[in-house]
């Protein structure tokens, strides 16, 4: 049955929702507070992952963090502040960080990555898009025996999972990029995994969209949800209400403050990531993870992508030149003959993930609002999961199978 459905967000996750109600036949519109041209969706590393099993809710992360409050420039940054949602999300991860919890995670983390990979080819193979796309793996390079150790140690975990993972020495690194002089002890490889260039994608995407019939109605903030006999009737903007037989919130790190309004509890924290990216030409051509530095490297259409943190410090565009400068000079230590211009450095982007308590997103409807369904929460894989999110969404409002379980994924998990 045809309906209308509004999608609260244009992010990726709200674009691919889109795509897939309107290539079902639904009346789709997009409200976004932005103009859609900029966010975590444009500044990602553009990384497909399924090599990427292993939850940001782990065992460590709660030491790890502890160990880098103090410093402004570490790769994962969480700034302590009396606040209620804050504190409470604290609590829940740390519960979440636990061995069961990873093992749990895996296959679910995985399935949907593939799903995603899956449905991302098959876009790029229609007639319809044109958008930069390679598989060409994912390398994490390692420089300490220690960290070669414990990547390796997730590589075979991985390959328990069917995935293809190889160790390589630096020599064997070198017949990948032969261009690059790496200061690296060596590498795992995951031949699972792709990437992309995320603005490349988004601008066909919405042009698609557009074409295709999609309304988008843009720089509208939400100011209210109407309900009525359980289910939600409209939503207000500044400039108007409109009305639709269902709604999608897929707001990104926003979407816990518009749940609120309905009086649905998604723990949510935007996780601050940054970009630079470089125009001159770094010879790089294979996407890389700097495993020490947590900063990924990605070959985009005509740049290179150098991008990394997680900055867990409330809603908020600051840029910080400290962890700017972090992501450069990790970079320039893996890559011995890499130059960064300072007008690069000088033009980083940030943006904010949506992070969950436990790593995993929020996929599903609500027992509250019987026509409201919530897609986010999606942390760093949110690029990877797009349009395996979309597809979930679209067949839950459509009512039909549904192409992989939502175990894991329930949006009232938290209470």
């Amino acid at each position: 049955m045809k309906k209308e459905v509004i999608i609260i967000g244009g992010g990726i996750i709200g674009l691919c929702c889109a795509y897939y109600l309107q290539q079902n036949g639904h009346q789709v519109m997009i409200v976004d507070k932005s103009d859609l041209s900029s966010g975590a969706s444009f500044v990602n590393a553009g990384y497909i992952t399924p090599s990427h099993i292993i939850p940001l809710a782990a065992p460590g992360m709660i030491s790890k963090g502890l160990k880098w409050m103090l410093n402004s420039s570490s790769p994962f940054y969480v700034k302590p502040r009396l606040d209620a949602d804050f504190l409470k999300w604290s609590w829940l991860f740390k519960k979440s960080a636990t061995a069961k919890h990873v093992e749990k995670s895996i296959p679910i983390i995985k399935d949907i990555n593939i799903l995603s990979r899956e449905l991302y080819t098959e876009m790029h193979n229609s007639d319809d898009f044109d958008f930069h796309l390679e598989r060409k793996g994912l390398l994490m390079c390692y420089q300490t025996d220690k960290v070669g150790e414990a990547e390796w140690n997730m590589g075979k975990r991985a390959i328990q999972e069917g995935l293809k993972v190889q160790n390589l020495t630096k020599e064997e690194v070198k017949t990948l990029e032969p261009n690059i002089d790496f200061n690296i002890k060596g590498a795992v490889y995951y031949d699972s995994d792709a990437h992309m260039t995320p603005t490349n994608f988004m601008s066909q995407m919405i042009t698609f969209l557009k074409e295709n019939g999609v309304e988008f109605y843009t720089n509208e903030a939400i100011t209210n949800l109407h309900v009525s006999d359980g289910k939600v009737v409209s939503i207000e903007t500044e400039k108007r209400t409109i009305k639709a037989d269902e709604f999608v919130l897929s707001a990104g790190s926003w979407s816990a403050v518009l749940a609120k309004k309905l009086n649905i509890n998604i723990p949510l924290q935007a996780g601050k990531g940054y970009r630079i990216d470089v125009l001159n030409d770094t010879k790089i051509t294979m996407p890389a993870i700097l495993a020490e530095a947590k900063v990924a490297v990605t070959p985009m259409h005509g740049f290179t992508r150098f991008a990394g943190t997680m900055e867990i410090g409330g809603i908020n565009h600051t840029i910080n030149p400290k962890r700017v400068n972090a992501i450069a000079n990790a970079a320039k230590n893996y890559y011995n003959e890499l130059e960064i211009p300072e007008a690069a450095i000088a033009n980083a982007a940030c943006g904010l993930r949506p992070c969950s308590p436990d790593g995993l997103p929020y996929i599903g409807k609500t027992k509250y609002y019987k026509n409201l369904t919530i897609a986010t929460g999606h942390a760093m894989m949110g690029w990877s999961l797009g349009p395996a999110t979309g597809k979930l969404v679209s067949e839950l409002i459509g009512e039909k199978p549904l192409s992989i379980k939502l175990d894991g994924f329930e949006v009232e998990r938290f209470g």
